[in-house]
């Protein structure tokens, strides 16, 4: 679409397109903040202030460490931690290494963990003890040879640090015994790296930045390859659209964004972590949002200015009993994205904070903004906005024809934040790419005369389970490998707090087959938000003459 109709919508200084080749890598960008705003606080965790200058020193001693192991350029190092100030300066120091970030779910299992390692070719990972447990059980079937273990008190100091740790291995007992033989202390690492000489690597817009990790249709999950080009783009381009009410931060004041978003999901990564470094904001690290006590404490203490979230954690938040202990008064943007925002979410969060809540709208293929209704904007609109500057929309029939306005068909996106491809697959790539270069998003929109996209429907089977894409493919290979199992089908079913949970049926082969039985097997298997909220006996799934199942059908039924 050559006359882009949405840029009339646009606020007042939002440009049409920004400069991607501003910066010629995300190191470039990341160590212009550490000179730039080397005195300011860049992440708050537990309460502990870390500075832009410790960050910076700590990342450039990681990255010594990590070339002194004998990675080549390009090599992939796997990061799997929560919310901690581990996380960024990890990030730093794998991209100023010359190497690439492969994002991981903490909560995976050792199967899931144990697919993303060998697909992305990791030979090193950087991880929090809590979850080192999964990774004894499979690094053995892995391409890993370095491991470097975090603890959540690691940068808090000595004595907050040690008792930290205490509670969460000897009170709480979060740190299941695990033998990892050779592993590194995080703060060993850093220390043998300031001991090392750290030699910048040459990295370029084209490099590989991160394998970004998401589902298949086919069941088995992809890296969507984002470059440094591409992830630079979204953050000029998120800083572009946020700017017309960030602006109006009292001079003198640091922006500052809540990070409730765990790192690992691409959201967070760039909404939070990377525009925060760029406009040298102070990023509000919550290591588990779902313990909101812990979260509105955090928060009680805080001033903040940006808060991107999912509909169901501004949910959790406007109906819990601790939401005025926290001031609100300077927020200027809450973005939702991840999931569909409903309107009674919306309406209560504006109600209770005075702003309004922007849907947003992108992909891990996508780095993830694609389009964001108007920060300007008082009124919840139910659409997904608008395209982001330099960004193309194209709303396609099954042919890859462009339908017209207000018909629904296939949303498809063109920009600079458009991944290079699945690592590894072209054959994949192949069928979400159109000649011209738009990426075939799977969901079905109308796009209306403005330039506002509605989301109606979902090309594929996806559940959407509080943000997170659950293939129902992936699910069904898993349970069908049950003993006792014949047949099973995974669906999504509405749900007021998850958006979609995820329902299972099954045909038994053996009788004796209990729900139960299935629900411990899911739960050695699959990570918490895969696990399934309904399961259903049935003597036979719907089927197509070929015998394909009828999801649809399971769905229609509830």
């Amino acid at each position: 679409m050559t006359d882009r109709i949405w840029l009339s919508g646009y606020p007042q200084g939002v440009p049409a397109d920004i400069d991607a080749t501003q910066y010629p890598s995300l190191v470039a960008l990341i160590e212009e903040s550490f000179k730039k705003y080397a005195d300011r606080t860049a992440y708050r965790f537990m309460g502990h202030s870390v500075s832009y200058a410790e960050t910076d020193q700590q990342s450039r001693a990681l990255a010594a460490y990590l070339q002194g192991l004998g990675l080549a350029r390009g090599d992939r190092v796997a990061l799997m931690m929560p919310n901690v100030p581990q996380y960024p300066a990890a990030v730093a120091a794998v991209l100023r290494a010359g190497f690439v970030v492969v994002n991981v779910n903490p909560l995976y299992t050792a199967r899931e963990l144990e697919h993303q390692l060998k697909d992305s070719g990791a030979k090193a990972i950087i991880i929090i003890e809590n979850f080192a447990a999964t990774l004894a059980q499979c690094i053995a079937n892995t391409p890993v040879q370095h491991v470097v273990l975090a603890s959540m008190g690691d940068r808090l100091g000595w004595l907050k640090g040690t008792l930290v740790n205490y509670v969460v291995r000897k009170v709480k007992k979060l740190v299941p015994a695990f033998n990892l033989p050779g592993a590194v202390r995080y703060n060993d690492a850093v220390t043998q790296g300031r001991n090392s000489a750290f030699k910048p690597a040459p990295v370029g817009p084209d490099d590989v930045a991160v394998l970004q990790y998401t589902g298949g249709t086919t069941g088995v999950s992809k890296g969507a390859t984002l470059l440094h080009r591409n992830l630079i783009a979204n953050v000029l381009q998120s800083e572009a659209w946020n700017n017309p009410v960030m602006k109006s931060i009292p001079a003198g004041q640091q922006p500052a964004s809540v990070c409730a978003l765990p790192l690992y999901h691409i959201f967070a990564f760039t909404v939070g972590m990377m525009l925060s470094l760029r406009t040298g904001g102070l990023l509000i690290l919550i290591p588990n949002p779902r313990d909101l006590p812990a979260v509105f404490k955090d928060l009680a203490k805080e001033t903040f200015h940006s808060f991107p979230a999912v509909n169901t954690l501004f949910n959790g938040l406007a109906n819990h009993p601790d939401f005025n202990t926290v001031n609100w008064k300077n927020l200027k943007v809450s973005v939702g994205g991840g999931m569909a925002v409903q309107s009674a979410v919306a309406k209560l969060w504006l109600d209770k904070t005075g702003c309004p809540i922007c849907e947003g709208y992108g992909l891990s293929e996508t780095s993830p903004s694609a389009t964001c209704n108007p920060v300007t904007s008082k009124a919840f609109t139910g659409t997904i906005g608008l395209p982001l500057p330099s960004t193309f929309i194209k709303i396609l029939d099954d042919n890859g024809a462009e339908v017209p306005l207000g018909q629904p068909g296939e949303i498809a996106i063109k920009g600079p934040q458009v991944m290079a491809g699945y690592w590894q697959r072209p054959d994949e790539t192949a069928k979400v790419m159109t000649p011209d270069g738009f990426f075939k998003s799977g969901d079905i929109g109308v796009m209306d005369e403005r330039g506002y996209t509605r989301i109606v429907d979902r090309k594929k089977d996806m559940i959407l389970v509080s943000g997170f894409n659950v293939y129902p493919n992936e699910l069904e290979d898993v349970v069908a490998a049950m003993p006792g199992v014949m047949e099973v089908a995974a669906v999504g079913v509405p749900d007021d707090k998850t958006g979609e949970a995820i329902k299972l049926v099954l045909v038994k082969k053996d009788p004796g087959l209990t729900e139960d039985a299935v629900r411990a097997y899911c739960k050695q298997n699959l990570t918490g938000y895969k696990q399934p909220r309904i399961i259903e006996f049935r003597t036979e799934l719907p089927k197509t003459p070929v015998g394909k199942v009828l999801r649809r059908e399971l769905r229609d039924k509830g």
